[in-house]
């Protein structure tokens, strides 16, 4: 195992880096200290053919200038507050609103576009970036100390560590946001691609894409991913929330409802592409995961080697607490208080020869 750093560029005064993890069987992750951002992921199929599997841009430019959140570390606050309307202890905060009327992913000026400190061994496996939030930061309260670290194994795995401590009672949902195309990022669209989630339940969302409240059975819709299945089978059946802003079809944007014990790292999901046989088993700690299609990119979202990206040309995973959680109490909370640990991990434990994964 190496890992190697190289300068990107300087972005508003700031210089910024990229760091190479590369294991012993082809696979590397390319990172930077940009949004703490995942810019490639090159891995092999079971056979050998590697190909970059996730969405993504050649200049800090674009990353800083797309909503697109491709490859980031999003925070404070992963996904979507209600009007950034939220109440601890009794005493009422703002959020900044970027969405509309709506906070979306810690705001105007999230996590997602900050400089972080890295550290890394040159010899190892794993690059730590870390983060300093001061209180106030988009209208959260607190200091938060976060880190983002991401780990290559031999083996093919992929782990993810988010974690954050305060000085306060704030809200920490912290969230992976890379788009995943599985053959390759320039391959087209990922409806032929397959995917099991182990939920028997997600919840609705309104027009403004943010959870009504209820919980609804997957049973009998389009929402059902119990078996595997392939992205597209049923995308054109679900319902075009947030109207006005795609025609035809928007495809998936909701959260499911994931088996198993919160806070305990357990198997919640599989995808493969049928194609070449590239996929992963992904495993996680938290209580939902948001599946995103990509149903807002158009060729105007001009990618990795002049690419453009379509719509449904890359599907996000982002493993969370729910959205609008802390103005809706039967749902699983944010609320992070003094003394204790925030800490989310993603392990994306990809088939390689001998770890080929199956569905069903």
């Amino acid at each position: 195992m190496t890992t190697e750093r190289q300068d990107w560029g300087a972005l508003d005064g700031q210089e910024f880096s990229t760091f190479t993890i590369r294991n012993a069987h082809g696979a590397s992750l390319v990172l930077s200290d940009y949004g703490a951002t995942a810019l490639q992921m090159n891995i092999p199929s079971p056979t050998g053919e590697i190909a970059d599997v996730i969405l993504g841009f050649d200049s800090l430019k674009a990353y800083r200038d797309a909503p697109t959140y491709f490859g980031a570390t999003v925070g404070r606050f992963g996904n979507r507050i209600r009007r950034g309307k939220f109440t601890l202890d009794g005493k009422a905060y703002q959020a900044s609103c970027n969405e509309g009327e709506n906070s979306l992913h810690g705001g105007v000026n999230g996590f997602d576009k900050r400089k972080w400190a890295a550290a890394f061994d040159p010899k190892g496996n794993s690059v730590k970036f870390a983060l300093t939030s001061p209180d106030g930061d988009e209208g959260f309260p607190g200091k938060l100390t976060a880190t983002s670290q991401y780990t290559l194994t031999d083996d093919g795995t992929l782990r993810i560590d988010l974690s954050a401590s305060t000085d306060r009672p704030t809200l920490c949902n912290m969230v992976h946001h890379s788009y995943f195309n599985l053959a390759g990022h320039a391959s087209g669209t990922v409806l032929d691609q397959e995917l099991e989630i182990h939920a028997d339940f997600y919840t609705p969302v309104d027009d403004e894409l943010i959870i009504t409240g209820e919980v609804m059975k997957v049973a009998e819709t389009p929402f059902d991913f119990r078996k595997a299945r392939r992205i597209g089978q049923a995308i054109d059946q679900v319902a075009n929330a947030g109207a006005g802003r795609v025609t035809g079809s928007g495809g998936y944007d909701h959260n499911w409802c994931l088996k198993g014990e919160a806070g305990r790292l357990r198997p919640v999901l599989w995808a493969r592409d049928p194609a070449s046989g590239r996929g992963f088993e992904l495993w996680t700690t938290e209580p939902g995961v948001h599946f995103y299609t990509g149903g807002y990119l158009d060729s105007s979202v001009i990618g990795k080697g002049g690419h453009p990206y379509r719509k449904f040309s890359g599907f996000t995973l982002e493993t969370q607490k729910f959205p609008d959680g802390p103005n809706l109490s039967h749902v699983p909370q944010s609320r992070l208080d003094p003394g204790e640990d925030y800490h989310h991990v993603m392990e994306f434990r990809f088939f390689t020869p001998g770890r080929n994964g199956h569905g069903g």
